[in-house]
């Protein structure tokens, strides 16, 4: 059948002629939403067995849609599905090759059936998916980091506050609290998992269907827990998607802060790490460079992501109910989004898991006595001292060693009570890098316990949200 008659037919009698070729490539979304073409799909089967249930259309009907929609998803799968952007979607491509294969019971499909309620179901299904797998791809980056914190328990290095030297601690302490953010991540993209849970499908094009649709009965066979609440609500909301494409801007934020650091480290600068080769690049004029890209990808593909957020903010900012056109605008930033964010995770999966780590250039920095300075003042704290006046008088001391450049380590008993008489001793004996982690043994610290003790913790959460993932494998 020629393009434009099929075009006069889906549309129906309202229309003379075919639509504008220049407004027809405009409005065309093909080129994106067939990504939706599985979920259009089981859709449909699930919405065809319920009309054949309640009895609205014949058994015969239901039978040769069905047939007809498998042979289609097998196109579909082999790319060999003639898609045409004259017929503007997936849900119209695959109804007008559904009528091509299988004659007029096709026309039965789209019976108590709107593309506002067909694309809403597609749409949460999709996210549904999008959701586990971004969870799948956190899960794995989560199981890297833990893995490399318990290869360095013992491996000490600065920690920063400003970028500037601040207080030593571990280096699985260190990662771990990035492994924190991303099981936070996670538990985003599942809450968002357990509120699409109410099928949209049977609203229609904006206050239901007069015909006797068992929405129960769709919203069973496609997987949620009931039917949607509100038809309008149903076809105009977006908010599932805008909280997908919240949660992966927000990992992909953590993403980038690590990056920032995996860089920074790779630096001769720092010098804390190296990149294994198959995670870097090399310069096209110098022959010494050796360019961590993978980080800096990720690190730059964080902005494409926070921005499809604010694209789907801005479009539905202003929409009055119900449906409009514009939220077709909807589904390029949340497949761009859902195809970055599990690129990154991948890649920085592979990059933190074949990274080598410089222990001893650690080490050294994590030598610097000014680390210690605050375990200096808490000395006087336990003299005490109210912290304030501590504060005061160990920032003079450093000013001093600052300026004489001397160790803060080296200063006598006497040498400290000219600032305070309270000192106890000499900073030799106040002042211990292993006491300074040690002692730090309150929850969340870097000691070594309480750091074997988050190993532990977050090896059985990971566990636990695998075993939640993909059950079958449990058994």
């Amino acid at each position: 059948m020629p393009t434009e008659e099929r075009q006069k037919k889906l549309w129906g009698g309202r229309f003379s002629e075919a639509m504008d070729p220049t407004v027809e490539r405009f409005s065309a979304s093909i080129a994106f939403d067939q990504a939706l073409a599985q979920y259009d799909l089981r859709g449909s089967v699930a919405h065809a067995r319920m009309l054949g249930a309640t009895g609205i259309i014949p058994a015969e009907d239901v039978d040769a849609i069905v047939a007809g929609l498998d042979e289609i998803g097998s196109e579909i799968e082999a790319g060999d599905f003639p898609f045409d952007p004259a017929l503007e979607d997936i849900h119209m491509n695959v109804e007008a090759r559904l009528t091509e294969r299988i004659g007029p019971a096709a026309g039965r499909l789209h019976t108590g059936r709107s593309r506002n309620d067909q694309v809403a179901t597609d749409l949460a299904l999709y996210l549904k998916d999008a959701a586990k797998a971004a969870r799948l791809g956190l899960a794995t980056l989560r199981g890297v980091l833990i893995e490399r914190s318990a290869e360095h328990v013992e491996t000490v290095l600065p920690g920063y506050t400003h970028l500037q030297r601040a207080q030593p601690v571990r280096l699985a302490h260190h990662w771990l609290a990035f492994e924190q953010m991303l099981a936070r991540d996670s538990g985003r993209f599942s809450d968002l998992a357990a509120r699409i849970n109410q099928a949209p499908l049977g609203s229609g094009a904006i206050a239901g269907s007069t015909l006797p649709l068992d929405r129960a009965h769709t919203a069973a066979a496609l997987g949620f827990e009931r039917p949607s609440a509100n038809s309008m609500d149903s076809v105009a909301s977006r908010d599932a998607a805008l909280e997908f494409l919240a949660a992966a801007a927000i990992s992909m934020i953590h993403l980038s802060r690590l990056a920032e650091e995996l860089v920074l480290w790779s630096t001769a600068e720092f010098g804390f790490i190296e990149l294994a080769d198959a995670y870097s690049t090399g310069s096209s004029l110098m022959p010494q460079k050796k360019n961590p890209d993978v980080p800096e990808l990720v690190r730059g593909k964080s902005g494409r992501v926070v921005g499809n957020l604010m694209a789907l903010l801005t479009i539905v900012k202003g929409l009055p109910l119900t449906y409009n056109r514009d939220l077709q605008e909807d589904k390029e930033p949340i497949f761009d989004s859902a195809a970055t964010l599990g690129d990154c995770l991948e890649v920085m999966a592979g990059a933190l898991a074949t990274l080598r780590v410089n222990v001893a250039g650690m080490g050294a920095a994590a030598q610097d006595p000014m680390l210690l300075a605050t375990d200096l003042a808490e000395a006087l704290v336990r003299e005490a001292v109210p912290f304030r006046e501590a504060h005061e008088v160990v920032g003079r001391v450093v000013a001093h060693c600052v300026e004489k450049d001397i160790d803060l380590r080296s200063l006598s008993h006497g040498d400290l009570q000219a600032f305070h008489p309270a000192f106890s001793a000499g900073s030799d004996a106040l002042l211990s890098l292993e006491r300074a982690l040690e002692e730090r043994s309150l929850p969340g610290g870097t000691a070594r316990a309480r750091v074997r003790e988050a190993l532990d913790v977050a090896t059985a959460a990971l566990a636990n949200e695998r075993a939640t993932l993909n059950p079958e494998e449990q058994r």
